[in-house]
C-alpha cells in the first residue's frame, strides 16, 4: 500500500549573505511516521526545519507540506503544523495550565474545545498533577514535557521537534521518548532535529543525515546500517603518533573495505574478522604499535555517520558555522 506523502523537500537550499547553510536537499517525508534529521550542530538541521515551518524563505528550491508550498503559503502550512523549539518558550511565572490557556486564546479556540484539549494533554505528558503549579518549580524534563503538550495543542497533522532531550538528564530524556513513540502510536507525523545518534537510532522510522547543508545518507537507520556492509574492528593505540602509520599498514591488507582514523586509533571496516584480525595485528606487531584495547562490533549508527561525513557527530572543526543554522 502506497504512503501518502506529509512533506515533499525537492532541490532545498538556503544562504545566508553568500554562505550556504543547507545546498540541494531532497526528501519526502511520509504520513504516520517519525523522520530524522541527523547531524551535528552547524549542519543545517534548524535551518531546514524553519524553512519547512514558514519561519524562513528559501533561496531555491521548494517544500510543500500537505500539498501547500511554505513559501507561498505559510499561514496554511502554519494550521497544520505543531512547532516545539529548542529554546524553551516557558514563562517561569505562569503554571503550566495558564501557559495552555494562553495559547488556546492565540489559537482562537473554543472555550469548551480548549478546555477538553488542555486536560487531555496534561494526562498525555504526565503533568496533571502539577497543571497549576508554577513553571519555575518544574525540572527540565517536566518544562521540555509542558513544550510538547504545546506544540500539540492545535491537534497538528504534524508536529515538528527540535532538539527535544537537548540538555536533559537520562531518565528525562528516555520520558520524552516515550511520548514521542505514543504520539508515533496514534499516527502522528513527526518531524525532529537531534544530534543524538541513540535518539536517531531509537526513535526515527527514516532519517537524513546532513553535514555541511547537504544530506550524506538517507533511509532507516537499519537500512543504513546494513547498507554500509562489513563489520567493524575499532582499536585503542597506545602511541598516538604511530596511529597514521598504521592506517597505511592496514589499508593493503586483504578482508579490509575501510580504515578510518580515531583520536585514539582506528576503525576499520572488514569483510571476514576472522581472516581480517590476525593481518590486523601482525601489522601492528611489525611496526610495534602497542595496542590498548580492541573492540568487534557490527555497524552502528556512528559508524554510518563516520563512513558517510569522514568524521564524529562530535567533532569540533575550525569555522564551523554556529549552531543558529
Amino acid at each position: 500500500m502506497e504512503r501518502a506523502v506529509a512533506i515533499e523537500v525537492s532541490r532545498l537550499g538556503k544562504a545566508y549573505d553568500g554562505v550556504k547553510a543547507i545546498e540541494d536537499l531532497s526528501f519526502q517525508v511520509f504520513q504516520g511516521e517519525i523522520f530524522g534529521l541527523l547531524g551535528p550542530n552547524g549542519a543545517g538541521k534548524s535551518t531546514t526545519l524553519r524553512i519547512l515551518i514558514g519561519l524562513l524563505r528559501p533561496t531555491s528550491g521548494s517544500a510543500v507540506v500537505w500539498g501547500h508550498d511554505v513559501a507561498r503559503e505559510p499561514e496554511r502550512v502554519r494550521r497544520l503544523i505543531g512547532y516545539v523549539p529548542q529554546e524553551r518558550a516557558i514563562d517561569r511565572f505562569l503554571t503550566g495550565r495558564e501557559h495552555l490557556d494562553l495559547l488556546a486564546n492565540l489559537y482562537h479556540l473554543p472555550k469548551d474545545e480548549a478546555r477538553r484539549r488542555i486536560d487531555e494533554l496534561l494526562r498525555l505528558v504526565e503533568l496533571e498533577r502539577h497543571a497549576d503549579r508554577l513553571a519555575k518549580t518544574y525540572s527540565g524534563g517536566m518544562k521540555r514535557k509542558l513544550d510538547i503538550a504545546c506544540g500539540l495543542l492545535p491537534d497538528p497533522k504534524i508536529l515538528f521537534l527540535d532538539e527535544p532531550t537537548l540538555g536533559l538528564d537520562v531518565q528525562s530524556r528516555l520520558r520524552i521518548w516515550d511520548y514521542v513513540r505514543g504520539l508515533h502510536e496514534r499516527g502522528m507525523t513527526v518531524v525532529m532535529t537531534t544530534n543524538y545518534l541513540d535518539e536517531a537510532d531509537q526513535l526515527c522510522d527514516r532519517l537524513a543525515i546532513i553535514d555541511g547543508g547537504r544530506i550524506k545518507a538517507l533511509g532507516s537507520p537499519t537500512e543504513l546500517k546494513v547498507g554500509l556492509g562489513g563489520d567493524i574492528v575499532s582499536l585503542t593505540v597506545k602511541e598516538t603518533d604511530r596511529i597514521e602509520s598504521l592506517a597505511a599498514a592496514v589499508k593493503g591488507l586483504p578482508s579490509i573495505r575501510a580504515v578510518s582514523t580515531t583520536p585514539t586509533g582506528l576503525d576499520i571496516r572488514v569483510e571476514s574478522p576472522e581472516k581480517a584480525l590476525p593481518a590486523i595485528l601482525n601489522a601492528a606487531n611489525r611496526l610495534n604499535c602497542g595496542l590498548e584495547f580492541i573492540d568487534y562490533h557490527r555497524p552502528r549508527l556512528d559508524d554510518v555517520f563516520v563512513a558517510h561525513t569522514g568524521h564524529a557527530i562530535r567533532e569540533e572543526f575550525p569555522g564551523e558555522m554556529g549552531s543558529e543554522f
